[in-house]
């Protein structure tokens, strides 16, 4: 069972009756008008959370967020299997905050705003990046292997069974490398302007150092703790134990595919699958990795640090 509030609950049933109300509707109105449901959803928790978790998908932010609910859970004494999923830990104790993870895929749709990020002005934001080269081809075996059809319609992405390969996939714009850099660079222009309200943190830098990324957060959140609870919530969610728990059904509830295998006999098809940073060379010609090493250089702000390399 999923550890949601009755608000949570009454939201899903509403938003499942108007999905199957919208199966009957052509399907680039359907499309627009669930992408604004989600979006007001995902509005009502803005409003409402303590901080924002903000990342492009594939970027480490299911083992971020499980790192974080071992260590909420352990800083609050909460007996609980479940991950953290907004504010079901505030319900156990009103001193652990209402978390909000998002991508912002589909508040901009409700709000009517095609662009720009004046909807997070004034609110706590750990935004947390990785290389979009790696983001890209971990994208691609998310696309492939995990994502329902239905998902790959509403954030533009390939159709389902789509024969697309690795390196036409993080070229093509609406879901490759110039589409993660243009989200970046958004960021990177509202950067000079949120000061203390925004935190960045890099996927590279937590591979080095998880210990030091967490720390760094909940003491910019307002949660400190002591380094046993750190360090403990480092050790639960380090790589081989997550690639254990996904591979054995195990570990934190109320994750729905969040830590899960598309397909139990297929590697590429598992939640945590490699974490290999530059690990996107792998999968590419030297030609191909000059083309895409330029996508990034020529485009990418270098405020994240991954140009100029």
């Amino acid at each position: 069972m999923f550890d949601i509030s009755p608000t949570e609950a009454r939201a899903l049933v509403w938003r499942q009756l108007v999905l199957w109300a919208l199966f009957f509707l052509p399907k680039h109105r359907s499309i627009a008008l669930e992408r604004r449901l989600r979006g007001r959803e995902e509005y009502r928790k803005l409003q409402q959370a303590d901080w924002v978790l903000m990342s492009w998908g594939k970027s480490g932010r299911t083992w971020f967020r499980v790192m974080l609910s071992r260590f909420y859970q352990l800083h609050f004494g909460l007996k609980t299997e479940h991950m953290l999923e907004f504010d079901n830990y505030h319900r156990r104790d009103t001193r652990a905050p209402k978390v909000f993870f998002t991508h912002d895929n589909y508040i901009r749709d409700y709000l009517g705003q095609p662009a720009g990020l004046d909807h997070f002005r004034g609110r706590q934001v750990v935004l947390l990046v990785r290389d979009p080269r790696d983001v890209a081809v971990s994208q691609y075996f998310q696309w492939r292997y995990r994502m329902r059809p239905r998902k790959k319609a509403l954030n533009a992405y390939p159709p389902h069974g789509a024969d697309v390969d690795v390196f036409d996939f993080v070229c093509t714009p609406e879901c490759g490398i110039p589409r993660i850099v243009g989200f970046l660079n958004g960021w990177a222009e509202a950067i000079p302007t949120m000061g203390d309200d925004l935190t960045l943190i890099r996927y590279e830098d937590m591979r080095a150092d998880p210990a030091a990324t967490l720390e760094q957060v909940v003491a910019a959140t307002g949660t400190p703790g002591p380094p046993e609870h750190i360090k403990a919530a480092k050790d639960y969610a380090a790589y081989e134990n997550m690639k254990k728990r996904e591979s054995s059904n195990e570990g934190m509830r109320g994750s729905g595919q969040r830590v899960r295998p598309g397909d139990e006999g297929n590697p590429d098809s598992f939640k945590v699958r490699r974490g290999k940073v530059g690990g996107y060379r792998d999968y590419f010609t030297p030609e191909q990795i000059r083309v895409i090493d330029a996508m990034v250089e020529d485009r990418l702000d270098p405020v994240f640090g991954y140009t100029g390399g």
